[in-house]
């Protein structure tokens, strides 16, 4: 059973762009790709002007999964999120400080919870 139906509008946000089509990775197992011809009914002379790769868009699924792959579409959406500008963020006194304390315990975390799993 799909996870996602045709028709159904989802959310992703684009992780390459090709001459082909943009890639858009919708949750963590399943990943879309937006062919040329499914971008706009007019001619696309560069697919870089509709989406930038790291944008969040929507679109519409045009083909249900397959090996979770799904066929998307923005050709009669409105795919365009508006995002608030992005604050830069501000390096606090402990600096990295936590990372190295807690890096080695998080990969024995998840080392075991991988063997665990086997």
């Amino acid at each position: 059973m799909s996870k996602y139906k045709c028709g159904e509008i989802v959310t992703g946000y684009v992780t390459g762009i090709e001459k082909y089509g943009i890639f858009v990775c919708i949750d963590d197992q399943i990943d879309g790709l937006i062919h040329i011809s499914e971008i706009t009914k007019s001619y696309v002379r560069n697919i870089n002007d509709y989406a930038k790769v790291g944008e969040v868009i929507r679109a519409k699924v045009i083909e249900e999964e397959n090996n979770n792959q799904i066929k998307l579409s923005i050709k009669d959406i409105d795919y365009r999120i508006t995002r608030k500008k992005s604050t830069k963020i501000e390096e606090t006194e402990k600096g990295f400080s936590t990372l190295i304390i807690m890096l080695n315990k998080w990969i024995d975390q998840k080392t075991e919870e991988i063997s665990q799993k086997k």
